[in-house]
């Protein structure tokens, strides 16, 4: 079963974006924070990362530079999902090492789009 790793610290978010991912047949794993981000990117060897930006104890960038930095996981994909659609905002977030952007709230099929242009989609 192809693994995502969602980051993200709203409750409300993660649960109804974990849902309709598990929905279409991914299995989901959960941090809450940056730094939880980073160390179960490498421990939980997911397919990919759906870093939200905003995040407590590190935030989206630093954790997704970590993730890059990482041999372990540099040839992880990173998407950034995040509030911030200000001019510059994906910019900034290519420039951390994500490898596509979106914003919430989260379309599900166009997600699902972006994920399969990295090569990741459900597989029992």
């Amino acid at each position: 079963m192809t693994k995502i790793l969602l980051v993200e610290d709203n409750e409300m978010n993660r649960d109804m974006l974990s849902r309709r991912l598990e929905r279409r047949g991914f299995e989901v794993v959960i941090a809450i924070d940056g730094a939880e981000g980073a160390a179960k990117a490498r421990t939980e060897r997911p397919d990919l990362v759906l870093m939200d930006m905003s995040l407590p104890v590190m935030n989206g960038w630093e954790a997704t530079r970590a993730i890059k930095a990482d041999p372990a996981t540099s040839a992880l994909p990173v998407i950034a999902l995040t509030a911030h659609s200000m001019p510059g905002d994906r910019e900034k977030a290519m420039e951390a090492g994500c490898d596509d952007y979106d914003v919430k709230p989260v379309d599900l099929p166009r997600l699902l789009a972006k994920m399969a242009a990295l090569g990741v989609e459900a597989r029992q």
